[in-house]
């Protein structure tokens, strides 16, 4: 008797076995520019994915991000040890490469879409992981609806990224944080220096950073000080506030009269009464955005020329969004826990969505993972209230401090040897290919 019963249940066993779907791989890319904690998103899906061998067999990386998938140049996350794949999370930059490449709509290019069908057939890929901004969303969109469309059967999930914080239906983005850090400190410490040489040599310091419709970045600058009169930055120039010239050269001049001196801190994307940018260059990058050529060289020459104060300026650039040194502790967790998400949201069954952080309260600041619908995420920009600017349209208000301030909170140093920051750099040994060559069309 139990000698049958036993044998029963090894049939029950091996029936559920029979019913219960195989494994399938997941695809992760990165895309957009990268921030300092990117990577610990991607550290982020691997790890807990590889927790779900029942259900995820390997988690392949496109190569420098959706143009990995079409050209079917992928990347073997199995073969990085455990030790790898979590020194990801103090490793700055794009670990498996990032691109700028948009999808069109299917009617205007159905091959790209039959191409990646091709792909995650030949690689049994079941999930599908972008981590990137608003361009980054549409292209998960598009991805997601395969299967509506197209008949391919595949659970996308956005990774949200972006340094802009313009991401909607989110509290704030991962990226944000750690850049906001950086500018506010680079703001105190350059303002510093700027005041203990203003007596007799340089009146005026602008420090120009990303931000090309919103300004939250240059808010962060505000972070420098406390908000009390005379304390840099005495400017702050934001996307969401029309340029005047005129008012502008008075307060410089008024900060010099006033301190001595005068920090400005300066979004990209500032613009004229006309709604031209400053600093256009009169090109677009691969997304259609225009190309901006420099704001803080075209307010420094204005001051020269209106004003005649002696002024240097400074271009964050690439050192705001590659400063894992001085990451925020709590950009960090985001970042790990948007990727962790991402990979439990889809193994819920849930498609076309972006994974959001949702803000629970500010003393003690607290917060919680939520999703959205890509259809409402997607080629959307979330820009600064209006309450969070001030009155004069040249620095921030208390209600944005608060906002900020949890934002940069803790310290997430690398381990460092030598008096050099450890960063890791993975094998991404390549996956063999199955199909044919498949080549891009330009852009």
């Amino acid at each position: 008797m139990a000698a049958k019963k036993k044998a029963v249940r090894k049939a029950t066993g091996r029936a559920a076995a029979a019913r219960k779907p195989a494994p399938q791989n997941a695809f992760y890319a990165q895309s957009g520019g990268v921030t300092a904690v990117i990577n610990a998103s991607a550290a982020g899906v691997i790890e807990t994915a590889r927790k779900h061998k029942d259900r995820i067999g390997k988690v392949f990386a496109g190569r420098n991000g959706i143009i990995g998938a079409l050209t079917e140049d992928l990347i073997d996350t199995s073969k990085e040890s455990a030790a790898a794949i979590a020194a990801l999370a103090h490793t700055p930059g794009g670990a498996f490469g990032s691109c700028r490449y948009k999808l069109k709509g299917f009617e205007e290019n159905q091959a790209e879409y039959e191409r990646l069908i091709e792909v995650f057939k030949a690689h049994d890929i079941g999930y599908f992981f972008y981590n990137g901004g608003g361009d980054s969303a549409d292209t998960c969109l598009k991805v997601s609806q395969l299967s509506e469309k197209m008949g391919y059967p595949i659970k996308a999930i956005h990774v949200p990224k972006t340094v802009d914080n313009d991401l909607p239906l989110t509290d704030c983005c991962p990226g944000f944080g750690s850049v906001a850090k950086y500018v506010a400190v680079s703001t105190k410490e350059a303002a510093l220096d700027v005041e203990s040489m203003a007596k007799t040599s340089t009146k005026v310091f602008i420090l120009e950073v990303m931000g090309r419709h919103a300004g939250w970045i240059a808010a962060a600058g505000g972070l420098a000080g406390s908000g009390a009169p005379g304390e840099p930055p005495h400017i702050i120039l934001f996307p969401e506030i029309t340029f005047d010239r005129a008012a502008f050269l008075a307060r410089v001049d008024e900060s010099v009269k006033k301190y001595g001196y005068c920090v400005i801190v300066a979004s990209e994307g500032v613009r004229d009464v006309d709604g031209k940018f400053l600093a256009d260059a009169g090109t677009v990058d691969a997304f259609g955005h225009k190309q901006l050529g420099g704001v803080a060289p075209y307010l420094a020459d204005l001051v020269r020329s209106e004003l005649g104060y002696k002024y240097h300026w400074a271009l964050a650039d690439y050192l705001q969004r590659s400063a894992r040194h001085i990451a925020s502790e709590t950009d960090l967790r985001q970042a790990y826990a948007v990727g962790k998400a991402a990979v439990e949201l889809a193994l819920k069954g849930r498609n076309s969505v972006m994974v959001t952080i949702e803000r629970k309260s500010n003393k003690p600041y607290k917060w919680a993972i939520g999703e959205a619908p890509l259809k409402k995420v997607a080629n959307q920009e979330k820009f600064m209230p209006r309450n969070f600017i001030s009155k004069d349209g040249f620095g921030i208000t208390e209600r944005c401090r608060q906002y900020l301030l949890p934002l940069i909170k803790g310290e997430a140093y690398p381990p460092y040897k030598d008096g050099m920051p450890k960063y890791v750099r993975l094998k991404n040994a390549a996956v063999p290919k199955k199909l044919p060559e498949f080549e891009l069309k330009k852009k």
